[in-house]
């Protein structure tokens, strides 16, 4: 499994995705799952995939091929990110690699009883255009985050769903958003074995057109592990301030139903 997600901000794009893969307990193993496309002063184009490691791994294949210059097939052109116009169609590229790659190999994972299961988080910039950050979804098509939507998520996504939906705003900074993202893959690896270090993050500062901040996040990292303690004592600590229910123990907080009628 994989968590990965993506925040798109007034300040720019924060990403980060895990790096566990595994098929059964027996079969564990480290694999990176975000790509950057970047022309310093032109564009910079991150990819993350979840779902099945040798699709996801296909299509980016499938997009450096095309990168390098090797002619989509049925198609007179070149289906290059880097020759994208515009961030919608390098979402339109990136579903026409998932397709491409489902019309080569769908049938044969169907024959194996495997489903064609993909996902990715694309966002970016290129040129002037303002950052923007898409969802694609197996079957090629996609959506993009909207005014009301600051983030997109894949893979394991329920365990740190609840501190971005809390934290995060547009208007929030590229620090806070990292640091909360960070929290949130902690949430996450505390509640599900499936998702693991090292982490890779990156943050893209607004029209910089370049690759602002990477890093991957090893095991044992001292901020990390910081981070990871100082998150569970305030919790603890916030939970303590609660107050007791007003109710005696073993009392129902609610009146007592009435006896049923027979």
């Amino acid at each position: 499994m994989t968590y990965a997600v993506g925040l798109l901000l007034d300040a720019g794009l924060v990403f980060a995705s895990d790096n566990r893969t595994n098929a059964g307990v027996d079969h564990v193993a480290t694999f990176k799952k975000m790509t950057v496309f970047e022309t310093p002063g032109d564009r910079v184009i991150v990819l993350m995939g979840s779902g099945n490691l040798s699709i996801t791994q296909s299509v980016v294949g499938q997009l450096k091929a095309w990168n390098s210059g090797e002619k989509a097939p049925r198609s007179r052109t070149n289906r290059a990110l880097s020759k994208a116009a515009n961030m919608f169609e390098a979402a339109r590229i990136v579903g026409a690699a998932l397709r491409e790659v489902y019309a080569l190999d769908g049938e044969h994972l169907r024959e194996h009883g495997t489903d064609f299961n993909a996902t990715f988080i694309l966002g970016g910039q290129i040129g002037q255009e303002p950052p923007r950050l898409f969802h694609v979804y197996s079957a090629g098509n996609f959506i993009e985050a909207g005014p009301d939507t600051t983030y997109f998520q894949i893979g394991e996504t329920k365990y740190g769903k609840p501190i971005i939906d809390r934290i995060v705003r547009r208007e929030t900074s590229l620090a806070t958003a990292a640091k909360c993202t960070l929290i949130s893959f902690d949430s996450t690896m505390r509640s599900n074995v499936s998702v693991a270090m090292p982490i890779d993050v990156l943050v893209y500062d607004r029209d910089s057109l370049k690759v602002g901040f990477y890093r991957r996040i090893p095991r044992n990292d001292p901020y990390m592990t910081g981070l990871s303690d100082a998150w569970s004592r305030g919790l603890s600590a916030a939970f303590d301030a609660l107050p007791d229910p007003d109710w005696p123990v073993g009392a129902s907080p609610v009146s007592k139903s009435r006896p049923r009628r027979r």
